[in-house]
């Protein structure tokens, strides 16, 4: 599974960063980010990124449970 997220929808809930802070985090402009390590990629489907196996239930529950439709999966 890989991640990415469509700013154009996000709120900045942080509701993400709640369920899967290792994968989702809030960047300086409050807007949610994926984390790589200790990078924060920019949004947008080509820095989509990989899920680790043991991340992929709950970055599907961050998925169907952001208020703003933005977090975005790929198989």
């Amino acid at each position: 599974m890989k991640v990415w997220i469509d700013q154009t929808y996000c709120i900045g809930s942080g509701l993400c960063q709640a369920i899967q802070p290792q994968v989702f985090a809030i960047g300086d402009d409050g807007l949610a980010r994926i984390r790589q390590g200790d990078q924060l990629l920019p949004p947008g489907p080509e820095n989509a990124a990989a899920v680790p196996a043991e991340y992929e239930a709950d970055v599907q529950d961050a998925s169907d449970s952001c208020p703003g439709g933005c977090i975005q999966l790929e198989e």
